[in-house]
């Protein structure tokens, strides 16, 4: 009589929860830290095969996240540095007069004009 291989006894109690389809409990009990023996089983390789697709689905979740992450704080900073121009640009410009030069100084000159009539 052979020694049970506690390898295999955790693939098999793993491989019920899969087919369960308690994935969580599954996870609990050691999914994911399953290593095989040299015993080859059909609840071994669904253990392993549902391991992989873990892995793959958890790596692709944390590249979604920093690509989310990166793309947010490139987006702030494309903003940080709008504003930034935009407040540059503000500063930057003198205040307009209300009047081109030349408007202002035919202006001026009836101003004037008027008031030498007013003195009379």
């Amino acid at each position: 009589m052979s020694t049970p291989c506690p390898t295999c006894d955790q693939a098999r109690a793993l491989h019920a929860q899969l087919v369960a389809g308690d994935v969580d409990a599954a996870i609990e009990a050691g999914l994911m830290a399953f290593q095989p023996c040299g015993c080859v089983d059909d609840s071994i390789i669904v253990v392993m095969q549902t391991q992989q697709r873990l892995r793959t689905a958890w790596d692709a979740r944390e590249r979604y996240r920093q690509r989310e992450s990166r793309l947010a704080r490139r987006a702030a900073e494309r903003e940080a540095r709008r504003l930034k121009i935009t407040e540059v640009t503000e500063s930057a410009q003198p205040a307009r007069p209300a009047l081109p030069t030349g408007a202002a100084a035919i202006l001026a000159s009836a101003k004037a004009k008027a008031a030498e009539r007013m003195k009379r």
